[in-house]
């Protein structure tokens, strides 16, 4: 679904590189995608909408081939809150700097937040090609080509791609479609880097994570971890030592984070510490304290101190 006319024609034997952006309302699977396509975890992943706040680097990389994707937070209408309007920012910046926008939707699914992405999308003027994930849970089976064939054309897309990042079917066929729209250049980054995100920042991701995977609904809105520390254990040679600190907005919430008898952030730790251990590849001992800091996520000199730009 593609016109070869308008691609940039690349001498043979070359090497394409350039940044692609995931685009997309919250919750429609971009951080499966990327994780998927990269064939490791380098962004966390939950059922909860918004488990994306900052721009994450992943990094493909194939003979005479480098796609950097860019995976955003989830565009979003409501911005009750300094971090809401981070977020967006974040994301729409990043869109005008991208040689090609993968814009993400659900099959059979179409909403005024999927609109409003579409929208800045064409703002942006960049080429956009269409990702129609969860294409396997369309049901009736029926109305996913003409579904297709509706979300096509509102945009001229230079191509449409419906696959399932879950089930990583269809996924094949993307790197290689994604190529024929990137420039002739150097590579990024080297061949064997998969991110850019620093071992602090993924230690406080995947603590998050399991924090957010087992909390109630309000409850991960207003969590932040900040890694304290890392390093070498002195008294156990190849034993790494995180040290984190969970921040939540209320007092109430850091009742329901450390759970009865502390079972919850006991739980919680376990959890994250063997993800921590696949990841560094190496044992983990894990520290976990839980503050509270009333009103974090609409306080910018606090999103500064966690690392947001404001």
């Amino acid at each position: 679904m593609s016109d070869d006319r308008d691609l940039e024609t690349v001498p043979a034997g070359a090497t394409r590189c350039g940044i692609v952006a995931l685009v997309g309302r919250p919750n429609v699977g971009k951080s499966t995608l990327l994780n998927a396509l990269l064939g490791r975890k380098v962004s966390i992943v939950t059922p909860r909408p918004q488990t994306t706040r900052t721009r994450i680097h992943g990094v493909l990389t194939r003979p005479d081939l480098q796609i950097v994707f860019a995976d955003l937070p989830g565009i979003h209408a409501r911005q009750p809150r300094a971090i809401n309007r981070y977020m967006n920012r974040t994301a729409l910046a990043s869109l005008a700097d991208a040689d090609l926008n993968l814009f993400i939707i659900e099959a059979l699914r179409w909403t005024d937040e999927d609109e409003r992405a579409l929208e800045e999308l064409r703002r942006a003027g960049r080429p956009v090609l269409l990702v129609i994930n969860k294409s396997d849970r369309a049901r009736p089976r029926d109305r996913l080509l003409p579904f297709i064939a509706e979300v096509s054309r509102k945009a001229e897309f230079v191509d449409v791609v419906p696959l399932s990042a879950l089930k990583r079917s269809n996924l094949e066929c993307l790197p290689g479609l994604i190529a024929r729209h990137l420039p002739e250049s150097p590579l990024l980054y080297p061949p064997d880097q998969v991110t850019d995100a620093s071992d602090r920042f993924m230690a406080a991701e995947i603590i998050r994570e399991k924090l957010t995977m087992r909390l109630q609904e309000e409850v991960p809105y207003g969590l932040m971890v900040e890694i304290e520390g890392i390093g070498q254990a002195e008294d156990e040679p190849g034993k790494l030592v995180v040290q984190a600190v969970i921040w939540v907005e209320r007092t109430g919430q850091k009742a329901i984070v450390i759970g009865k008898g502390g079972e919850l952030l006991k739980e919680v730790g376990r959890a994250a510490r063997l993800d921590l251990k696949r990841h560094f590849g190496r044992p983990v001992h894990l520290e976990l304290w839980v503050k509270v800091r009333e009103g974090w996520s609409d306080d910018d000199s606090a999103l500064r101190k966690f690392g947001f730009e404001t």
